[in-house]
C-alpha cells in the first residue's frame, strides 16, 4: 500500500501536509482564530518533527496507521484458526474507508481507526489487573484529533458501563475526557464561532459510488462526500455484490462473536456500529439534511456530525471480525463433509476479497500517493521569515492549492507549517460550487477587503506570500500596491507591508 514512499519527498493529499521541521508555534496548541480541528495533532507533529525530519515522520505514521488496523484486527477476533487472524487483519486494513480517509489525507482519523481493535479490547477487558492503565495507553492514538476522541470516548463509554461495575465505568470515562482536554479546553475558549454553516451539511453528505447507491457505498465502509478521493474500483457494477458477500458471510459469524466475547460485548459493539452507520447515512435522509443543517448551525461543536462517513469506524471493525468468523465457520462446515481442501479455498478467497475488489489501493492508490520534493523557494522564504513578527497573508486567497510540482493533486496550503509565522489562509472550503463558509473572523474580514478590490495593505498583515505557481485568476497588481518586494523567486514572491503589524 505504502510502496511509493520508498522514494525520497513528501506525500501532499489534501489535508496531509508534513513539512521538512514544523516550527513551534503557541498558535498549534491553542489557536485563537479557529477551531481546534488540529488539536493536539499539529502540536504533535511540531515536536516530533524537532526530532526526526518530516519525511521519516509521514512514513511513521502512516506504515503505525497500517500495523495498529491490521494486528489489532488480527488479535481482537476470537478465532480458532491462526489463518482467520489474517482474514480479519486484511479485512480491517484494506477497505474502501481507510482508502478514501488516505487520499483525502485525514492520517489523524485513521489512527483512531487502527487503535480502535486495541481499544475495544482493552475495555472489554478493563477490569482485569492493570485494565484500566491499558485502557488508557491504548487509546493515546485515537484522542489525537478531536473525532477520533469522540469515537475513543463513545467506545469506551458503551463497551465498560455495565451493571455493578459503576467505579470503573467513571474512571474510565473520566480518563477518557481527561484525553480530550486539549482540545475541550481551546474549543471553549477560541473566538471561532463553533456554529457551523448549514450549506455544509449537503456537501459533507455521504455519496454514492455505484449503482447499489448511499446506503450500498456505506456497507462497503466507502461513501465519502470527495469524490476526487474514490478509487476508480469502487465504480464498478460487481462492487456492490462484493459488499453483499461480506455482508452474508458477517451476519454468519456474527453468532460466533456473541458466543466467543465476554456477555454482552458482541451486542454493544453491533450498537456501536449501527449508530455510527446511521450517524453517516442521516445527511442524505428525506428531511436529515435539514435537520442536521439545524443542529450544526446551533449547537456549538454540532459541526462534527456533518461529515458523518467519518463515524464508520466502528461499523468497519464489526465488518471485518464478523466476516472472518462467519468465513471460518463456512470453512468448518466445508471440512466436515470431508472437504479439507474446500475449506482452505473458503479461507484463501475470503482473504484475497478485499485486494481483489479495491486493487487500486495498491502501490499507493495506484501512484497517487507519489512523494514529491518542495521547491526551493519554500527554505528560503521561511529563512527571511524565520523569528520576525506579523502576520503573513498567503495569496491567492484559499485553502488548497494544486501545485505543478505536484502532480497538479490538491493540497491544504503548506505554508502555515513551513514557516514560522502566523499565517492567514481562507477557511471558507468550496465543494464543487458550494462554498461552507469558514469560522475565522480574522480570515472573513482579509477576505472581504480582498473581495472588495481592496489593496493587501489596507487589512494589517505585515508580510505577504504570493504562491505564483497555483494558477487560477492572476493578481491585480493593485492589490499588491504599497508592498516591498523583499524575495522573488520562481515559486513564491515574499512582500512586507511597511504599513503592517
Amino acid at each position: 500500500m505504502l510502496a511509493p514512499l520508498a522514494a525520497p519527498g513528501y506525500v501532499l493529499s489534501y489535508d496531509m501536509v508534513f513539512v521538512p521541521r514544523q516550527p513551534w508555534r503557541a498558535e498549534l496548541v491553542a489557536p485563537v482564530d479557529s477551531l481546534p480541528r488540529a488539536v493536539p495533532l499539529d502540536a504533535l507533529v511540531s515536536l516530533a518533527s524537532q526530532a526526526v525530519p518530516g519525511w521519516l515522520l509521514q512514513r511513521l505514521v502512516l506504515a503505525g496507521v497500517l500495523l495498529l488496523a491490521a494486528i489489532g484486527a488480527g488479535r481482537l477476533v476470537p478465532a480458532r484458526r491462526p489463518v482467520v487472524r489474517v482474514v480479519a487483519a486484511v479485512g480491517y486494513a484494506w477497505t474502501p474507508y481507510l482508502a478514501e480517509r488516505l487520499l483525502i489525507g485525514h492520517w489523524g482519523l485513521l489512527l483512531a481507526y487502527g487503535a480502535l481493535p486495541w481499544l475495544v479490547d482493552a475495555a472489554i477487558r478493563v477490569r482485569r489487573p492493570g485494565g484500566l492503565r491499558r485502557l488508557v495507553l491504548v487509546a493515546l492514538p485515537a484522542v489525537v484529533t478531536p473525532t477520533g476522541g469522540l469515537v475513543a470516548l463513545v467506545t469506551v463509554a458503551v463497551l465498560v458501563a455495565r451493571r455493578g461495575a459503576a467505579r470503573t465505568t467513571a474512571l474510565a470515562v473520566g480518563a477518557l475526557l481527561l484525553l480530550n482536554l486539549p482540545w475541550l479546553v481551546v474549543a471553549g475558549f477560541s473566538a471561532a464561532d463553533a456554529r457551523t454553516d448549514p450549506a455544509g451539511v449537503a456537501a459533507f453528505a455521504a455519496r454514492a459510488e455505484n449503482w447499489s447507491g448511499v446506503v450500498g457505498a456505506l456497507a462497503g465502509t466507502g461513501g465519502i462526500w470527495n469524490g476526487q478521493t474514490v478509487p476508480a474500483s469502487r465504480a464498478s457494477p460487481l462492487t456492490p455484490v462484493a459488499t453483499v458477500l461480506l455482508l452474508v458471510l458477517a451476519g454468519y459469524g456474527l453468532r460466533e462473536l456473541r458466543g466467543r466475547w465476554p456477555a454482552g460485548a458482541a451486542y454493544r459493539l453491533v450498537g456501536l456500529a449501527g449508530a455510527g452507520f446511521l450517524a453517516a447515512l442521516a445527511g442524505a435522509l428525506p428531511g436529515g439534511s435539514a435537520g442536521l443543517g439545524w443542529l450544526v448551525s446551533t449547537v456549538p461543536g454540532a459541526g462534527v456530525l456533518r461529515d458523518g462517513q467519518k463515524l464508520l469506524v466502528p461499523y468497519a471493525l464489526l465488518l471485518a471480525l464478523a466476516a472472518a468468523l462467519g468465513a471460518e465457520r463456512l470453512a468448518d462446515r466445508v471440512a466436515a463433509r470431508g472437504a479439507p481442501g474446500g475449506a482452505g479455498a473458503v479461507l484463501a478467497a475470503v482473504l484475497l476479497l478485499p485486494v481483489v475488489v479495491l486493487p487500486d489501493l495498491a502501490f499507493g492508490a495506484a501512484g497517487r500517493l507519489r512523494p514529491v520534493a518542495y521547491p526551493a523557494d519554500w527554505d528560503a522564504v521561511a529563512r527571511r521569515l524565520d523569528g520576525r513578527s506579523g502576520e503573513v497573508l498567503s495569496l491567492p486567497f484559499g485553502a488548497y492549492r494544486a501545485y505543478p510540482w505536484n502532480d497538479g493533486r490538491t493540497v491544504l496550503d503548506p505554508l502555515p507549517r513551513y514557516v514560522d509565522a502566523d499565517v492567514l489562509v481562507d477557511d471558507t472550503l468550496w465543494v464543487g460550487t458550494t462554498a461552507v463558509r469558514g469560522e475565522n473572523p480574522r480570515a472573513a474580514e482579509v477576505g472581504r477587503v480582498l473581495a472588495a478590490g481592496g489593496p493587501v495593505a489596507a487589512t494589517g498583515v505585515r508580510w505577504v506570500v504570493v504562491q505564483r505557481t497555483v494558477g487560477g485568476r492572476r493578481l491585480d497588481p493593485a492589490t499588491l500596491a504599497g508592498l516591498r518586494e523583499v524575495y522573488a523567486g520562481p515559486d513564491l514572491t515574499l512582500y512586507e507591508n511597511p504599513a503592517g503589524r
